[in-house]
């Protein structure tokens, strides 16, 4: 039992691994991968179709195009469009480069040169947006994405000496300000789960005291709470405290 139970642990392990290459490798390619990749990719799994479905709709709500270009603009609210023309607007009175421009102040960023740096940053600029409305939908606004791109880019043009071409540059930047967005996604999942979290247990305290005072006709006390509900007195003080006190049918202290 405890073997099998390791390799079904093993299994989805290599399940969740391949899933986010694949998703990575979509991510890279505008949010979009042929079916054919996640075939190969799912391949040593010997999924069933019924699974592989499961695989597709989990990649479509993700907002990843499957053999298709999903358009992104789409998943945009309208205070997101709005914001997004403004901020396009505004990137518009930059001034272009040649690809060979490009690589020339590449190259002197990768020497250290720091007024290059800056100008390089203002090349990219224009990218963060697109890669940003690639995340968009995902729990965290356009603007807090693009300000997050924003930021692992203006640190990126400082980063480049590891590198030993200028062609290099543009993927390093781009991968970059994706992690950031993608950290920054996780880390808004990883709050809201928190604070789902407390809201469930100053519920539960909640409830319990209604329930209480109904019973007893009358506010009850930390200490018949926790006698009657089997929860600790620490447990109610907490969720008492957390609510800022609006918890009406405890008596304060």
């Amino acid at each position: 039992m405890q073997a099998e139970m390791r390799l079904e642990m093993e299994r989805e392990a290599q399940f969740a691994g391949i899933l986010e290459q694949v998703k990575k490798t979509a991510r890279e390619n505008g949010n979009f991968i042929t079916g054919a990749e996640v075939e190969e990719a799912f391949s040593p799994l010997l999924l069933s179709t019924e699974q592989m479905d499961m695989v597709y709709a989990y990649l479509r709500q993700n907002k990843i195009g499957v053999d298709e270009q999903l358009d992104a603009d789409a998943y945009l609210g309208e205070e997101e469009k709005s914001y997004l023309e403004t901020y396009l607007e505004a990137l518009g009175e930059l001034s272009e480069v040649t690809e060979g421009e490009r690589e020339a102040i590449t190259l002197s960023a990768m020497a250290g040169d720091t007024d290059a740096a800056k100008r390089l940053t203002e090349i990219y600029l224009p990218e963060v947006p697109q890669i940003a409305k690639l995340y968009a939908g995902q729990g965290v606004s356009l603007e807090d994405l693009i300000g997050e791109g924003n930021v692992a880019l203006s640190l990126g043009v400082h980063m480049l000496g590891a590198l030993e071409h200028a062609e290099e540059a543009r993927g390093m930047l781009g991968k970059m300000m994706m992690d950031a967005m993608e950290d920054c996604i996780a880390m808004n999942a990883e709050e809201e789960k928190s604070d789902r979290k407390i809201a469930d247990k100053v519920n539960k305290v909640a409830d319990a005291a209604n329930a209480l005072q109904e019973e007893l006709r009358r506010k009850v006390t930390v200490e018949e709470l926790a006698q009657e509900s089997g929860m600790s007195q620490k447990a109610i003080e907490d969720a008492v405290r957390i609510s800022g006190g609006r918890i009406e049918s405890i008596a304060s202290r």
